[in-house]
């Protein structure tokens, strides 16, 4: 049997673009009825009806008074909200991860939670720097990365057990994958204040990570130092904490936080 979209001989796809066209007619004029925006479309008023109707009840788009014209939502502002928020992160991040690169030698990078994963969203690389690997938009693992690390600890208990008992994968030799084990070292991560990897995403790479918290407190993304394991020993890790943690708190104070 077919569904209903291909009955009227409309894709997903295209439902989906019509939609973004609403959207974009009602920020272009402020608000519209669904006649204009079924001519605006070129659709049956139906259409427009059905696709206007779905918008609102994701709270995209509201009604003004019964039967009235409808403009842009509360919905969207959410949804603005958040990107300003992560591009304002990377913006200012970007200041901070070279001035830290700067001052400690080794590749720095910001990376915030997305879907199960880290994304890093700002790097530099310091003096030390050997190989120039762009981390920048590419995906990492939350429980073998020190950012990644420090994203699980500080998040959600619900969301955070779930991802711990999903399958991990073994990155290396040295990657915990045990969940109960995995936890205890998140617990001990929210207490110290960093999480710390060593050979556990890469072979001869060590990293070191604190959070990065926005304006509600929340932890919003970690900023990361790494390195080869023969400079970043154990114990130059342990020094790096303090002058990663002044940095990750000026650029939590510029995004609004303000300590307890």
């Amino acid at each position: 049997m077919r569904n209903s979209d291909e009955t009227r001989g409309t894709s997903p796809v295209q439902s989906v673009d019509r939609a973004i066209s609403v959207l974009e007619l009602l920020a272009r004029n402020g608000e519209a009825g669904i006649t204009e925006i079924a001519e605006e479309l070129g659709v049956h008023k139906s259409t427009a009806s059905r696709l206007v109707g779905a918008l609102e009840a994701r709270g995209l788009v509201e009604q003004l008074g019964e039967r009235g014209k409808y403009a842009i939502g509360f919905g969207i502002v959410r949804l603005a909200g958040a990107a300003t928020g992560r591009m304002d992160l990377a913006k200012l991040g970007n200041h901070t991860c070279q001035s830290l690169a700067d001052s400690l030698g080794e590749t720095v990078n910001i990376a915030v939670a997305d879907d199960g994963l880290a994304i890093n969203i700002s790097q530099a690389y310091g003096s030390a720097t050997v190989t120039a690997q762009n981390w920048t938009g590419r995906r990492t693992p939350l429980h073998a990365t020190s950012s990644g690390k420090v994203l699980l600890a500080f998040m959600e208990t619900t969301e955070r057990r779930k991802l711990l008992h999903r399958r991990l994968e073994e990155y290396t030799p040295r990657t915990t994958t045990a969940p109960d084990e995995l936890g205890a070292e998140l617990d001990r991560i929210v207490e110290d204040g960093y999480a710390a990897c060593f050979e556990e995403f890469e072979l001869g790479m060590h990293a070191v990570a604190v959070p990065i918290f926005g304006s509600g407190g929340d932890v919003i993304a970690a900023i990361s130092a790494s390195g080869p394991s023969y400079r970043l020993s154990r114990q130059r890790i342990r020094q790096l904490v303090r002058p990663m943690s002044d940095a990750a708190a000026e650029l939590s104070g510029q995004l609004g936080h303000i300590p307890e």
